[in-house]
């Protein structure tokens, strides 16, 4: 096994390979130095105009002493079964208030595992042992005792810096405070964090330049702190912001749109005015399939954009800010309007020039079926997020799902003709495609007639024998109950989205407690 780095003397600070990570504790109580158990531990006291002092002198008095004794993590190595990597072995330290303490070794010796490890951040996979104390006693780090800013920038990249303080501030001060104070609030707390001059400067990202990174790590200082707000105020202001994101953001849905555009346009010129003779009904069908399968299928487009939305949402949860069905409704809400645009405009090009029934009753039913099952996928995209955060495993996974859905549906393979173990009973009756194909079939050839150019038969064939002899569609039902089933879906899988966040929050810890390996019995400070 390895060892993990052990130093007990200081190292001095112009060495090449050292970096700095920094914990800030809050009141103001003079201090020592420590011997930190790591290349060097330096503390000093916290600068502070007067404007700061005076903002920060009720947490002053205080004052929360954190202290930590033989703390140990470690890992899985991966490398033989069995056997385990020590990142942090029987630590012991502490943090006065008032003190910002400096944690300074050369990377990949357990700095931010440590952080971790006193915030409760640490992942599944690793086990740690010893204690951690709050002013003496054996508790975690409550909701506005401390703020964490992690390595990465998580941060909502489209918002300006106001916008996303002022968010912040709707999302965690209580009701009782009107707009103007939780306004002047955020305001205030811009001013106490030096970003006065970046007010309206855009966080930016990767494509958009916006603030530096110092700025954008202060920025994630601000307001950390649990959340007062009532759930419905979390709701109204997650989707306010996810609406205004997904506006700003051109690869959440304005990309996505062009493209359905132009693929409205291919589908309608490909198969424009198709006629009523009997190879329209080959035809209608394969339009309709074509509509039914790659305009929901493209829904995996937006992943990146929501495994995003999963970060923001991980870090501003574990703050406090708000609740799990608050961020699932204001999810489903903003995203509303956006895909009834790409469900409306696209489909009715595709629609009309490929000369579909005219009745607007059965257009409707059209873009509704479409705007239900895009909503539906991206459920089932969203889902994918929340277990596969990676966006290219996560697009990988969803487009395999989608695939095996597609087979399942009923057009490549005529329902009768399925393997009836498995691929008919249960998957044929569990894919949304199923009940959208049967929905669209329904919808455009219930009251069509077709000459017959088989050498058997009636000169005339109707819609409804096509539904039943040609794709094999269920008619004991109307169109209506497979739209009422795409719907059921939906709410299912935003409800299997909830649950599955829920579940991981309480089930993580718990796993984790079964796991732990003790090095020693530990010791009451």
């Amino acid at each position: 096994m390895d060892s993990p780095i052990k130093v007990t003397k200081s190292t001095s600070a112009k060495n090449g390979d050292i970096e700095v990570q920094s914990w800030a504790s809050s009141s103001s109580r003079s201090s020592k130095n420590k011997i930190f158990p790591f290349s060097t531990a330096l503390s000093s006291s916290v600068p502070r105009n007067d404007s700061v002092t005076s903002s920060l002198k009720s947490k002053f008095d205080n004052g929360v002493f954190l202290t930590w004794k033989d703390l140990s993590v470690v890992v899985p190595s991966g490398k033989k079964e069995n056997r385990k990597h020590a990142i942090l072995q029987e630590l012991t330290g502490y943090v006065e208030p008032g003190q910002i303490l400096a944690i300074m070794g050369p990377s990949g010796c357990g700095k931010s595992t440590l952080l971790d490890a006193l915030a409760g951040r640490l992942s599944s996979n690793t086990e740690q042992t010893g204690e951690i104390l709050i002013n003496g006693r054996k508790e975690t780090l409550a909701f506005g005792t401390s703020a964490y800013v992690t390595q990465e920038d998580t941060l909502m990249t489209t918002l300006t810096v106001m916008e996303a303080v002022y968010y912040s501030a709707q999302l965690q001060l209580p009701d009782s405070m009107s707009r103007s104070q939780k306004r002047e609030r955020a305001e205030m707390t811009i001013r106490e964090m030096g970003l006065q001059d970046a007010m309206d400067t855009r966080i930016g990202g990767w494509n958009v330049r916006g603030i530096s990174g110092g700025q954008k790590r202060r920025k994630g200082e601000t307001l950390e702190k649990e959340s007062q707000a009532s759930f419905i105020t979390q709701s109204l202001v997650l989707t306010n912001r996810s609406f205004v994101n997904m506006y700003r953001d051109l690869g959440y849905y304005w990309l996505r749109f062009a493209i359905y555009i132009a693929l409205g346009l291919c589908i309608g010129t490909i198969f424009h005015d198709i006629g009523s003779s009997y190879g329209s009904i080959q035809a209608r069908g394969s339009m309709l399939m074509y509509v039914a399968t790659f305009f929901t299928f493209m829904a995996i487009g937006g992943f990146p954009s929501f495994a995003e939305d999963m970060k923001i949402f991980g870090r501003e949860r574990l703050n406090g800010h708000y609740g799990v069905a608050s961020f699932v409704l204001s999810n489903s809400f903003s995203s509303t309007p956006y895909l009834l645009l790409i469900s409306l405009i696209p489909g009715a090009i595709a629609y009309y020039l490929t000369g579909l029934q005219k009745n607007i009753g059965h257009f409707l039913y059209f873009v509704l079926g479409l705007f239900v099952s895009m909503m539906l996928v991206e459920s089932l995209m969203m889902i994918v997020a929340s277990i596969v955060p990676d966006f290219l495993m996560g697009i990988i996974t969803g487009a395999g799902i989608q695939g095996i859905m597609m087979l399942n549906g009923g057009f490549f393979r005529l329902p009768n003709d399925l393997l009836k173990p498995v691929w008919k009973y249960p998957m044929y009756y569990f894919v949304f495609h199923r009940y959208l194909y049967q929905g669209f079939y329904k919808n455009e050839f219930e009251g069509l007639t077709f000459p017959n150019n088989q050498a058997k038969g009636p000169p005339i064939i109707t819609g409804k024998e096509v539904l039943t002899s040609v794709w094999q569609v269920d008619i004991g039902h109307s169109k209506w109950i497979d739209l009422a089933i795409l719907l059921g879906m939906l709410f299912f899988y935003r409800f299997l989205f909830w649950a599955i966040i829920k579940t991981t929050e309480k089930f993580k810890p718990i796993i984790k407690s079964f796991r732990f390996v003790s090095f020693k019995p530990c010791r009451q400070m």
